[in-house]
């Protein structure tokens, strides 16, 4: 079967692929979220903006589950990768929905846009046709509200700035697990470390090479870096408890190539040219990295890490380890060249809530379709742990997530990320079936 038959027979594959050829960088998805917005209205489903441009929907019960309490069912809309076109197609096997190999697919996290949106629309018919036989067993469910949000592979500005006084429900299912059955109740929190090497006195590579008062940041850095470790610092039968990874790395003229080139590009689209390939996401580093000048000393570079710990007190002895590095080096280097370190705590860890009800729920429904569905954590940042440390619903309550995976996702963030259509119709159906299964044990 290729690609066009599979978007003719599902809806939802149709509605996947539809999302992931819309780019979507992080603050930059207004193109996505005014298709989103249309396809709701389209159904008849209302939906709004809120004031930082998430989306909020709301479907009413089905008939006879006017008390149900209503179900928060979230995704985001951002996507890791640029604005430029994305090519889709079905794998030589037949098994997976990928790109061309270019750039990302965004199946994190249009898969979860797709199977809520898929769901809504299926609920906004059977309210359309409540009078068919089968209407009461196939579209069971409270009150089902809605948030789709931006920036969340950047900074979470977008749940962070959700306005979650419009929400009355108290369960959430962040749609965004990468494999089938996925259902985390906790997370890893998430701190980010800026180390800056400056105040360096810099000059020319040739003419100055020879002064020992002129030393290059770039070598300060790396010589740093090489003693602060990288990967998994702490683990037990559970997983990962504590670990740390460099993510940027930047100095010397990267500085001028990177504003000229803001330049160059801000005056093509003012006169809607296009921008060249050199700048393209595929591109970039390497035109950096050809392209800025190599005949000077390094006074400035830098350097961002992600640390992640589930433990507060091993997190704290990487750091305390971190800032004697540094303060060595500061010495080894003193009035040659100053490290700064800044510490910047980004996300609280996402602590298991003694309510498993929706967790309980998760797996009973998972039962219906022969799905194993264990409770687990997760070593990286999600909204759940917005959701669950900061934000607070209609009625000044605390929400309960849980992030659920509703398909096998492989490579994500890569240009060889996919998605196996297969598992996903899977995941959709096992979705609903929590939603009906959550509104049958509340009528009882």
């Amino acid at each position: 079967m290729e690609l066009r038959e599979l978007i003719k027979v599902y809806n939802l594959i149709n509605l996947f692929v539809e999302l992931c050829e819309i780019p979507s960088p992080s603050l930059k998805e207004d193109r996505l979220s005014q298709r989103i917005l249309e396809i709701f209205k389209e159904n008849s489903i209302q939906a709004e903006y809120d004031s930082f441009k998430n989306i909020i929907a709301k479907i009413p019960a089905s008939k006879g589950c006017e008390k149900v309490p209503s179900l928060l069912l979230s995704a985001h809309m951002d996507v890791v990768g640029g604005s430029e076109e994305i090519n889709i197609r079905l794998s030589e096997d037949g098994i997976f929905i990928e790109t061309d190999k270019t750039r990302t697919l965004g199946a994190d996290n249009k898969a979860g846009v797709a199977a809520i949106l898929d769901l809504a629309i299926k609920y906004s018919r059977h309210c359309e046709e409540a009078l068919a036989p089968t209407w009461q067993s196939q579209s069971l469910h409270g009150a089902i509200e809605i948030t789709f949000t931006r920036d969340e592979e950047m900074g979470m500005s977008g749940v962070q700035n959700l306005d979650t006084s419009k929400l009355n429900s108290k369960y959430a299912i962040i749609c965004d697990g990468e494999t089938l059955g996925e259902l985390d109740c906790e997370g890893a929190g998430f701190t980010n470390l800026y180390i800056k090497v400056n105040e360096g006195k810099g000059g020319h590579s040739g003419i100055n090479i020879h002064d020992k008062t002129r030393i290059s940041a770039i070598k300060v850095l790396c010589e740093l870096d090489s003693q602060i470790p990288q990967g998994v610092i702490k683990s037990n039968k559970k997983g990962t408890i504590t670990s740390i990874n460099a993510g940027v790395i930047s100095g010397g003229a990267v500085n001028t190539y990177i504003a000229e080139a803001i330049k160059d590009a801000y005056e093509l689209g003012k006169e809607n040219k296009s921008i060249p390939a050199k700048y393209d996401a595929k591109n970039i580093l390497d035109s950096i990295n050809k392209g800025s000048a190599l005949n000077i000393i390094s006074s400035d570079a830098q350097i961002a890490y992600s640390l992640r710990s589930s433990e507060p007190e091993n997190e704290q002895e990487l750091i305390e380890k971190i800032k004697n590095l540094i303060n060595k080096t500061n010495e080894k280097y003193s009035g040659l060249i100053k490290i700064d370190l800044e510490i910047y705590k980004h996300l609280k860890p996402f602590v298991k809530s003694e309510d498993a009800l929706l967790t309980d729920i998760a797996i009973k429904a998972g039962e219906k379709q022969n799905l194993k569905v264990v409770p687990s954590s997760f070593h990286a940042g999600a909204e759940t742990h917005v959701f669950a440390n900061e934000k607070k619903n209609a009625s000044a309550e605390a929400f309960i997530p849980v992030i659920a995976g509703l398909a096998n996702l492989e490579n994500i963030h890569s240009s060889d990320e996919k998605i196996d259509w297969q598992s996903f119709l899977l995941g959709r159906q096992w979705l609903e079936d929590i939603i009906s299964t959550f509104a049958e044990e509340a009528k009882r």
